[in-house]
């Protein structure tokens, strides 16, 4: 199958701000694309594009004084097929995990897991270890945090969103993510499109999503504490610590979002 994936997005500046956007479709997924999802803006203005510390594709740009609209309209093929589901798999001893999964036992700027050990160990000790307690994870998170826009805030933390109970996807994932490091499995933060495929439509506007990868077995897995259910199309942009490593936009001054939208759509043939 191919997806339409792309988004439109304004900005006011009241003077020049340097910006750094993390927009493009992740590395992992190049061979699949069939448009490219170059970033048109218009202005039109120069732009630099690196690799973060992640692998993440980043582009640098100085936003002028005024409106910036930033745009992409893409496809790629995707194999139509749910997130894969494999109880069976077991997680490494710490000693015996690859290095780079190391950093995603650590705590981080949404995930406190100095804050949240106590807690995770009290309610998923007693879980089977492995899949099913990451599962075990994600089916806790999605009863104990009510989803709603506007009951999160771009500081909320893991701890706030346990605690408040409410919260947007980076909640959900960012309190799964927390409680599987507390339990010495590596977790990471993904942000990128998921639409509505398979699925009866969403009565509410198109924006990207969040979830996490655990490291299980010998290899990373996706997780969605929000939908806890496979999705058909998930398409990753970015994975971080959380979601101050994957910002969609980072404004180095004053900047205000005038508009937001985002499309991702099954291509009928």
């Amino acid at each position: 199958m191919q997806i339409r994936v792309g988004y439109e997005i304004v900005y006011q500046c009241p003077q020049p701000t340097p910006m750094v956007v993390t927009l493009n479709i992740h590395y992992s997924r190049s061979s699949d694309i069939v448009r490219p999802d170059t970033l048109r803006l218009s202005p039109s203005i120069p732009v630099t594009g690196y690799r973060d510390s992640f692998g993440n594709w980043c582009n640098r740009i100085v936003a002028p004084a005024g409106q910036l609209r930033l745009t992409t309209d893409a496809a790629l093929t995707d194999t139509g097929q749910p997130d894969v589901i494999a109880p069976w798999l077991e997680q490494k001893p710490v000693q015996a995990l690859p290095e780079e999964a190391l950093l995603f036992l650590l705590g981080s700027r949404y995930c406190e897991t100095d804050l949240l050990s106590a807690t995770a160990w009290g309610l998923f000790g007693g879980a089977p270890t492995g899949w099913r307690r990451v599962q075990a994870i994600c089916d806790f998170v999605h009863q104990h945090i009510q989803f709603g826009y506007g009951l999160s805030s771009p500081t909320k933390s893991a701890l706030q969103a346990y605690t408040d109970r409410t919260g947007v996807c980076r909640d959900f994932a960012h309190l799964a993510v927390a409680f599987c490091r507390c339990m010495n499995i590596p977790a990471r933060y993904c942000t990128g499109y998921l639409g509505d495929i398979g699925i009866p439509p969403a009565d509410a506007p198109m924006d990207f999503a969040a979830w996490f990868e655990a490291y299980l077995g010998d290899g990373w897995y996706a997780f969605d504490p929000r939908n806890n259910t496979p999705r058909i199309g998930r398409v990753l942009i970015a994975r971080g610590r959380d979601a101050a490593d994957v910002a969609l936009t980072t404004s180095f001054g004053t900047s205000t979002l005038e508009s937001f939208k985002v499309w991702t759509d099954e291509i009928k043939t």
